[in-house]
């Protein structure tokens, strides 16, 4: 009967793709597979499979080369897999494509360099450009200073006449000379905006550290991309995710239309192959869009692989020198941070409630940035009043990043239909980590990024790279650190050892649980007969070698709708 089923969902669906009308019986005469794998261990959620056949981008028949032969006529394509793993498609749920292909026309340094390098760095990418040209890049981070965090006269010693700005590790903070703030019209005077803080040195004069909104205070003045630029990043972007084997994801913040047009180029052209989410960012202050806003632009830029259907609303910072998370408990002390000793709440909780209530009830699914314990609170307790208002039958909203959270708070979660997504990829001893610790102290830092404690609640995991603020896009650096929690390759040093979670889980997290999140579990997340043929071909089997060797997987191709989108070769 399965099988009676399965022919003719796929007769169906081939009259369809034809523009035809009728029964099963013409596809009987022809029940050819466009593709047949075999030879290969397919994982599916009863075990591994030896085969699968592929009939117009739907699995048609999985199990061993018998159960496929049926399929194979002579236009049917075979790829042998030679022992070669199968997985389904991962997803990204928390992303920015296009500020990582934009660092191709950056000033790019790595993570963790020292003040010499980033001052090496600087003055070569001067080298060569006219006087009054931004300098645009980063990533900083003020822990690599010590106790002389960054200032504007260090930039001015190398760009006196270029504005320079660079972003921090976090992607919170960015750090400019004293042409930038003198372009931006910055002065001691210039009062902090709601949401942001500009450091200032004990004359009251800014220092060059610009923290959340303020930073818009000078990104404002710094030239846009060009459209054709936009495109070629966002193009390298999605090429780089598939060559990692993620067939799905969510673009955490669509700025502007600069993103959405980009999308709109992409999809036009048939080059757009993942399924996108995007989220349009949403802040309570003066010219914020309403729900009725974002359902015009979601009208206009929805297209088959690009649904800009979720809302993004930053609730804080992040917990590093900054201070800007939003905490429950005190900050560690440090001189000039008193006035946020528990960070930045951004948005007041009965605004809030009224914004995520009036989002759900026009069914958009809302994205929290919520870094600090007291954040992920506010974005839990504005969840509870959308459920009160308008019942539990809306979108699935989820509370992202989660670096702290309260464990009554991840209980939550589970009862307000909220999903807990976990990001960036730091469970790990890492640089950003450092920073972290030395801001919230150890003790804190036992609890960080409660990956095991959120499964266990029941809720609905899922993770996200938060890519191009970590450097790598990588999937199965996450999936490695996930269960080992020590730097990719392993290393004596464990990182918050009570979070580690199992292989089988960080699995399914990257597949079924985000494929439910997405909204698309009906379609994507398992491979069997009757789902959307979503997957890649790999390497290794991550489940039969070392651990501390995941980080080193390869996709050797990737698939979407059946349609080979990526090949190593």
């Amino acid at each position: 009967m399965k099988r009676s089923l399965m022919t003719l969902a796929a007769g169906a669906m081939a009259l369809a793709a034809a523009g035809l009308s009728g029964g099963a019986a013409a596809a009987d005469k022809d029940q050819a597979a466009d593709l047949i794998l075999q030879n290969g261990k397919i994982l599916t959620p009863g075990g591994y499979a030896e085969a699968m056949a592929v009939r117009n981008g739907v699995l048609v028949a999985i199990g061993s080369s018998g159960d496929v032969a049926d399929w194979r006529k002579p236009r049917t394509k075979v790829v042998d897999l030679k022992g070669g793993t199968v997985l389904p498609g991962f997803h990204d749920m928390h992303v920015h494509p296009l500020m990582g292909g934009q660092k191709q026309f950056q000033c790019i340094f790595e993570q963790g360099s020292t003040p010499d390098e980033i001052k090496a760095a600087v003055a070569a990418c001067v080298k060569g450009r006219k006087k009054g040209e931004w300098i645009v890049g980063g990533q900083y981070q003020s822990i690599s200073f010590g106790d002389n965090p960054p200032n504007r006269q260090f930039l001015d010693a190398v760009a006196p006449d270029n504005p320079v700005m660079l972003g921090d590790i976090s992607g919170h903070s960015i750090w400019v000379n004293s042409k930038a703030i003198e372009v931006a019209g910055v002065t001691r005077d210039t009062p902090d905006p709601e949401g942001g803080v500009i450091e200032r040195d004990g004359n009251g004069e800014p220092t060059g550290l610009f923290h959340e909104t303020a930073g818009e205070l000078i990104r404002r003045h710094v030239p846009a991309y060009t459209p054709a630029q936009n495109v070629k990043a966002m193009q390298s972007a999605v090429d780089e995710m598939l060559a990692q084997g993620i067939t799905s994801f969510t673009d955490a913040a669509v700025w502007d239309s600069t993103i959405l047009e980009a999308y709109a180029t992409l999809a036009q052209q048939g080059k757009l192959k993942q399924r996108v989410r995007g989220c349009l960012v949403w802040g309570a202050t003066v010219g914020m869009p309403t729900a009725d806003d974002v359902i015009a632009v979601r009208n206009r830029y929805r297209s088959a692989r690009f649904d800009p259907d979720c809302i993004k609303i930053f609730m804080d910072g992040v917990p590093t020198d900054s201070h800007t998370a939003a905490m429950l408990d005190d900050y560690m002390p440090v001189e000039g941070r008193e006035g946020r000793s528990k960070g930045i709440l951004m948005v007041e909780q009965e605004k809030l409630n009224a914004a995520v209530t009036a989002f759900d009830a026009q069914g958009f699914t809302v994205k929290f940035h919520a870094a600090g314990d007291g954040a992920v609170r506010s974005a839990l307790d504005a969840i509870e009043a959308a459920r009160k208002a308008n019942g539990m039958g809306g979108r699935r909203h989820s509370v992202g990043h989660i670096t702290f959270a309260h464990p009554d708070d991840l209980k939550r979660a589970r009862d307000l239909g909220a999903t807990l997504e976990y990001s960036p990829y730091l469970w790990f001893p890492s640089e950003i980590n450092e920073d972290i610790k030395k801001a919230v102290g150890a003790e804190r830092m036992e609890r960080a990024w409660p990956v095991a404690e959120g499964l266990a609640t029941g809720a609905l995991v899922v993770v996200g790279s938060d890519w191009s603020v970590v450097p790598s896009v990588s999937p199965w650096i996450a999936l490695e650190t996930l269960v080992t929690r020590r730097v990719p390759g392993g290393d004596s040093e464990l990182y918050a050892p009570s979070q580690a979670i199992t292989l089988d889980q960080a699995v399914k997290i990257f597949t079924e649980n985000a494929a439910r999140e997405m909204g698309h579990r009906h379609m994507v997340g398992v491979l069997e007969e009757g789902m959307v043929a979503d997957f890649i071909v790999l390497d290794r089997n991550p489940f039969e070698v070392e651990p501390t060797t995941i980080h080193d997987t390869q996709v050797r191709m990737t698939f979407i709708d059946g349609e080979m989108v990526y090949s190593a070769r």
